[in-house]
């Protein structure tokens, strides 16, 4: 396997889980008529061509399905960072068509760190540094109820900053990871109070366990998902790489059959889009990129290249993530099953973009 630097780090997917037996059966097919029932929530973005947000949708608007069979909705909620967003009219149509909710939002920076390569490729340290520089400037601008973490991967998964609003703590951070010093977040006394505020600490590996659970980018990234699951709401990745994978005999990019999937059912099972930022210059074709666009499309993110200042994908994160559709519906399986679930949304009007997550996890897999 060939691994090129990732760096770090976009729908979302809640659900309860609860068992109920077929009304009025008889005693022999109780067994048998064990279902799981289960509450979806798939959070989706709407945007026009030009990434602006769109408002007013109602549930007659979208088509979900599983496996090809459509479902029903049974609720639609609009979430945004923004007491008001859009025009007063879209507004007005919004609050009529559902509820419309203030939503924290949740941005983890995961820079792949690129200094090894310092000899071979100057020039990708230097769009490091310039990524992180333009990143501190981002934070700066961040409204009041962003979290934002900030973490890197050399070898092992680090983690530089559970997620806070200080943009000075912030931006300490970003410095410090793409600099190479060794955080000092992994001691219990600098875990914060997790009722009061989101915390990637109080899940992950302490100690050794990190660094021997996240070898290879693969086990970092589902690691990573599995810390960020319990905190409800869509999260962000804002992952900063020259890509990553397998190379075939021609020269082209493979998904690892070995890890590729479960890598990305996790972290579409714990909310998290994966916005890819490649690091190379602008005009750089690399074959690896392939791979930062499966894993974005894959989990409802975007692949982000060719730009001249990395202001660019940043705003458009930003502006992407003012706010999104959560829809709700019920589904039953036999108990004791467990998989995963590719669920396709998509819009009745054409002339709109739709970003989802392809599934969830189901069961006790």
């Amino acid at each position: 396997m060939r691994r090129f630097l990732p760096l770090l780090f976009v729908p979302i997917l809640a659900t309860s889980t609860l068992s109920a037996e077929a009304a009025e059966a008889p005693p022999s097919a109780q067994f048998e008529g064990r279902v799981d029932v289960r509450e979806v929530l798939l959070d989706v973005l709407v945007t026009d061509r030009q990434g602006n947000v769109i408002v007013g949708l109602g549930p007659n608007d979208f088509r979900v399905t599983e496996g090809g069979k459509p479902v029903d909705l049974a609720g639609l909620t609009f979430y945004s960072n923004r007491r008001f967003l859009g025009s007063a009219a879209n507004a007005e149509t919004s609050a009529n068509a559902g509820e419309t909710t203030l939503e924290n939002r949740y941005f983890v920076l995961l820079f792949d760190d690129v200094r090894s390569l310092s000899l071979d490729a100057p020039e990708l340290v230097s769009q490091q540094m310039q990524a992180a520089r333009k990143a501190k400037e981002w934070v700066g601008k961040l409204l009041a109820n962003d979290w934002v973490a900030v973490l890197t991967y050399d070898r092992k998964l680090k983690v530089h900053s559970d997620f806070t609003r200080d943009q000075r703590a912030l931006a300490a951070a970003i410095q410090d990871a793409v600099s190479g010093k060794d955080p000092e977040t992994e001691w219990p006394s600098r875990i914060g109070d997790t009722a009061k505020t989101p915390s990637l600490l109080a899940r992950l590996p302490k100690g050794k366990a990190l660094r021997d659970k996240t070898e290879s980018i693969y086990d970092a990234l589902t690691v990573l998902a599995e810390a960020a699951a319990p905190i409800v709401g869509r999260k962000n990745l804002l992952f900063f790489t020259t890509g990553f994978g397998q190379i075939n005999s021609f020269g082209q990019y493979l998904p690892d059959p070995r890890y590729y999937a479960p890598t990305q059912q996790a972290l579409n099972d714990a909310n998290i889009a994966a916005y890819t930022i490649d690091l190379t210059p602008a005009g750089t074709e690399h074959t690896l990129s392939g791979g930062m666009n499966q894993l974005a499309a894959d989990t409802g993110g975007t692949y982000l290249f060719n730009f001249v200042s990395f202001s660019t994908p940043l705003e458009k994160i930003s502006a992407e993530n003012n706010g999104y559709y959560l829809l709700a519906y019920s589904k039953e399986r036999p108990a004791g099953k467990a998989g995963f679930q590719e669920v396709e949304v998509k819009l009745t009007n054409p002339e709109f973009k739709v970003k989802a997550r392809q599934g969830y996890r189901y069961g006790n897999s």
